[in-house]
């Protein structure tokens, strides 16, 4: 059950940090957690209904104050809260080439509870962005033989599977289908274990993502070498107009014996698009 969005601030004991976003001249102080956000009425109600709505609703009586502020809680993270605030009153934040997930994933969640459209949508269109919905798409993100890097949101290790959590949380349904693809790439052990981030913490899918990835990564690698499939074309005996057969037979036997050895998982890889296998096979077979 979510909780409530916002309330005024009732007086309690505790330890309040003042955050680095603090305003002087600020006309509320917002709270979330134990930590406090000095910033101004008319920026939050002029991208956010609810907290137009919200400044007009009459204070009670003893309402309690900072430097002369009305408090208002948020029951959410301090750190969800500092980007949502960054996004708000930083104009070269949203600006920058990539992001960290924590700040699109802070984005999402209070973008769609508190109604700043717009700010969800740009986060929303770097998540998409990054999962697109047709294979051009797909390609078009790839460079000449490497791997998939994100381009719109900071990678790092353990990003696969927490994008996965954020998309199927806050049901990006467009987002799925290649995120569930990203994180069945992992190895089943990996998957089981959970990948250490930079921070130290691990990244663990929830039981029923991991279900679905280690069920869908079996049904890939029982796919994807089908003669219709990506790879197919490394089990084939010999391709209609080679013009080496025997050099080619064995490259592409070398091939289909690494993927197989590795537990590669890579359904939607394009091999035209790596110009390296030209090198490898003859004109026909590539």
């Amino acid at each position: 059950m979510s909780s409530p969005p916002a309330k005024r601030k009732r007086t309690e004991t505790m330890s309040i940090t003042r955050s680095e976003i603090w305003y002087k001249d600020g006309s509320v102080v917002l709270q979330a957690e134990n930590t406090q956000f000095r910033v101004y009425w008319g920026i939050l109600s002029q991208h956010s209904p609810f907290f137009r709505d919200l400044e007009n609703l009459p204070q009670p009586p003893n309402q309690p104050t900072v430097d002369g502020c009305s408090v208002v809680e948020l029951h959410d993270s301090a750190e969800d809260v500092e980007y949502l605030l960054k996004a708000l009153y930083d104009p070269h934040f949203l600006s920058q080439t990539t992001l960290p997930l924590a700040a699109v994933g802070a984005l999402i969640r209070l973008g769609r509870k508190y109604d700043f459209q717009t700010l969800f949508e740009s986060a929303r269109a770097r998540i998409t962005f990054e999962t697109p919905t047709t294979l051009e798409e797909y390609d078009a993100l790839i460079p000449d033989g490497g791997t998939y890097k994100p381009t719109r949101i900071t990678s790092y290790p353990g990003f696969t599977l927490d994008l996965l959590t954020l998309v199927r949380e806050n049901n990006i349904l467009s987002a799925l289908p290649v995120a569930y693809y990203h994180a069945s790439r992992s190895r089943p052990g990996t998957l089981l274990d959970g990948i250490p981030r930079t921070d130290g913490t691990l990244a663990l899918l929830a039981p029923v993502d991991l279900r679905l990835c280690l069920t869908g990564r079996e049904r890939l690698l029982c796919q994807q070498f089908k003669e219709e499939h990506t790879m197919g074309c490394f089990v084939a005996s010999q391709v209609p107009g080679c013009g080496r057969p025997a050099k080619c037979r064995a490259n592409r036997k070398c091939a289909f014996d690494r993927c197989v050895d590795e537990n590669v998982v890579d359904s939607l890889y394009n091999l035209k698009g790596f110009s390296g296998w030209k090198k490898v096979f003859c004109a026909a077979c590539y």
